[in-house]
């Protein structure tokens, strides 16, 4: 019997509040725009009540996207609730996600409250919930580390209060495949479990995220949620991509059915990295760059006789396509269109029209554009957008042999009209670069990392350059591409700074609205 599994995404919210992916309300809805491309069933697009940024953020999601139900976390409160079905409002397919911690530790440490008043805030969370849409999910925070028989008084009463999902998070990331399968099957035999939605949602603290949660689907979840790379608090949630092609991949085993279009998860995931500026490891599961590299001799022997040999998926199952060099300086806008969607990427108009004039310079310095090469034009142009300083003009000396330190020359433009120079030496070229930079920019930081690889091939080959940085309460991190790595480099430095500017006129914002 095949059992249709719902795909719950939660990267703009679980994955969006960990510490260095936050977004913006415009890149939350470009985030979710692509998520919805994918197929996801359910976008969780943040948390109503905790900013004013986070109410607008939901709202405009929810007016934009039709293709999914639009859901907002919130406490069992009357003001969260409140919040989220306002925010939720518009949407065309609508849920409330409300939740209430059950474990002992949280009731005696965090609540300071009984069993019985949480069962009651449930309830009465629930009910109000179900004022605004009929599609309420109810959560039982660390249900992992509640004791059973309560656990199952609690779900029992939710079902009764009216909750159509009842998700149990593994809230610390602490369970094991075997627990979570037998809990679910504990749980599925509740009174009236068969009309409700049973779901996991599973933290990565012990590297067991995504195992738990098809374990769960084994016990009886009929829905997953999780984030697009792993995001999230701590450790991250369960990898969604991952847990997608488990299913698909092993659909004999598991007998689950989706609505996911699996070509856009490579793209979904290169969009998230940009926006964060938290590039996907090496080595990472289905969409690290080592996902469908093969080195060794007796491996690529196989691989070219027969690609199953050690390759249980297409790359194009994901979005990577096989055609590499496919455009040149005579290419046109329709050519680079019907490119870019086939990697996975919709460019609207004014999107098209600055990507294809990067597109152009780039054809005029190199014979031949790999997908790498259009993947980092595009996903440069969505960060290279975000202001409010621009890079004018770099000159860069690497020092000489009598001595004489590495300087940087740079000139900046600000979105209100006004140029900033400087100049500086350094003991290299780059931090010559990133100094002259913060001098210009009068943004003073501690770098903590830089890293530049090339993406494509070829002696024009197009660097990805990151930078991560601290000030003192908070980390960044930056991401740049160009043909020159120093100037990927800069690039990458200056979106650190944007990013750290951007947040500062948000929080003066909210500080001004209350």
């Amino acid at each position: 019997m095949t059992h249709h599994i719902t795909i719950f995404d939660t990267t703009l919210r679980d994955g969006e509040q960990a510490p260095g992916f936050s977004m913006t309300a415009g890149q939350k809805l470009r985030m979710a725009e692509k998520i919805a491309d994918m197929g996801a069933d359910i976008i969780e697009a943040g948390f109503a009540a905790a900013s004013p940024g986070d109410f607008d953020a939901i709202k405009g999601i929810a007016e934009h996207i039709d293709s999914a139900v639009i859901c907002s976390l919130s406490r069992c409160n009357e003001g969260d609730i409140h919040a989220s079905g306002r925010a939720i409002a518009p949407a065309k397919k609508q849920r409330i996600h409300t939740f209430i911690a059950t474990s002992p530790l949280h009731r005696e440490f965090k609540l300071k409250m009984d069993k019985t008043e949480i069962i009651d805030r449930a309830i009465a969370g629930i009910k109000l919930a179900l004022e605004y849409t009929d599609d309420v999910e109810f959560s039982a925070e660390d249900a992992i580390r509640t004791e059973r028989d309560y656990l199952a008084q609690v779900v029992e009463a939710a079902i009764e209060a009216g909750a159509t999902t009842i998700n149990i998070p593994d809230t610390v990331g602490y369970t094991t495949p075997e627990e979570i399968q037998n809990l679910f099957e504990f749980l599925s035999g509740l009174k009236n479990a068969d009309k409700i939605t049973l779901s996991t949602h599973c933290h990565n603290d012990l590297g067991l995220a995504v195992a738990n949660s098809l374990a769960a689907v084994r016990g009886g979840a009929r829905q997953i949620e999780g984030a697009l790379n792993g995001i999230g608090e701590r450790a991250g949630n369960s990898a969604i991509e991952e847990v997608i092609m488990a299913l698909k991949t092993r659909e004999d085993f598991f007998n689950a059915s989706l609505n996911i279009n699996t070509q856009q998860i490579y793209a979904a995931s290169k969009l998230l990295a940009t926006i964060t500026g938290n590039p996907v490891p090496r080595n990472k599961a289905i969409i690290g760059k080592n996902a469908f590299a093969h080195e060794s001799g007796i491996h690529q022997h196989g691989v070219l006789a027969n690609r199953e040999t050690y390759e249980i998926m297409k790359p194009e199952d994901i979005g990577i396509s096989e055609d590499n060099i496919i455009l040149g300086k005579h290419s046109g806008r329709a050519a680079l269109k019907v490119r870019a969607e086939k990697l996975g990427f919709t460019l609207k108009d004014n999107q098209l029209q600055s990507v294809f004039i990067e597109f152009k310079k780039l054809a005029d310095e190199k014979r031949e554009i790999f997908d790498a090469d259009l993947e980092a034009l595009i996903l440069g142009e969505a960060v290279g957008t975000q202001g409010p300083w621009k890079l004018d003009s770099l000159y860069v000396s690497a020092g000489s042999d009598d001595g004489r330190s590495p300087e940087a020359t740079v000139s900046l433009s600000h979105e209100n009209g006004e140029t900033k120079e400087a100049v500086s030496e350094s003991g290299g070229p780059v931090n010559a670069v990133f100094e002259a930079i913060s001098l210009a920019a009068n943004c003073k930081l501690k770098l903590e990392h830089f890293s530049a690889q090339s993406v494509s091939g070829g002696k024009d080959a197009m660097a990805e350059a990151t930078v991560r940085v601290c000030t003192e309460f908070e980390t960044y991190q930056g991401f740049g591409t160009s043909t020159d790595t120093i100037l990927a480099a800069a690039k990458a430095y200056l979106d650190v700074i944007n990013r750290i500017e951007r947040r500062a006129v948000r929080q003066a914002s909210i500080a001004a609205q209350h």
